[in-house]
């Protein structure tokens, strides 16, 4: 019987997190309480919060309370952006995020993934572009690698597995074009 993955010989590469182990348990320890226990108009709080763990956060960013941020020190967030109820920045590697973007509920950015052809089950991060002006509608994943172009309008539970262009309407499994904006 073939083996498609041993995880018992998975090894994470060196410095993948970005930072030691304390700081990751400290933010996750700060995210679960000071961060999501907060009032929903505590922007700036969350804001100051997230700067302070080395996060890059515009002026007027709006982020709710029960966002979950993976590893903030490689998210860069634009100015007079919202991001959602709900919403997982899954930053292995970086995001950024432009101005006046608006991420929506339980939007799933994801920076990660694992070589299915090793057995290793090796992992990377690949970073992640939403250009300025763009609008993810509720549920929308966005995998590893991509660049969604400005103004670009990506419909509810779409998932994005390519680049998309600038100025456009986008839906489906995997997103498509379907119109101009």
């Amino acid at each position: 019987m073939k083996n498609y993955q041993q995880l018992n010989k998975f090894k994470l590469p060196p410095n993948f997190r970005g930072k030691n182990a304390v700081t990751v348990q400290l933010w996750w320890l700060v995210q679960s309480s000071l961060f999501a226990c907060s009032p929903q108009f505590m922007y700036g709080w969350r804001r100051f919060l997230l700067r302070l763990f080395g996060a890059k956060v515009g002026r007027n960013v709006i982020i709710r309370p029960s966002v979950k941020v993976q590893f903030p020190w490689k998210v860069q967030i634009g100015n007079d952006s919202w991001i959602g109820d709900e919403v997982i920045l899954y930053s292995l590697g970086p995001i950024e995020i432009g101005n006046d973007v608006v991420i929506s509920q339980r939007c799933y950015i994801c920076t990660g993934t694992h070589d299915p052809f090793k057995t290793t089950f090796d992992i990377s991060s690949h970073k992640v572009v939403i250009e300025d002006q763009c609008w993810l509608a509720t549920d929308v994943f966005v995998a590893p690698g991509i660049i969604i172009g400005r103004g670009t309008v990506v419909g509810a539970r779409s998932s994005v597995f390519k680049d998309l262009p600038a100025g456009k309407i986008c839906i489906g499994q995997p997103a498509t074009v379907i119109k101009d904006r």
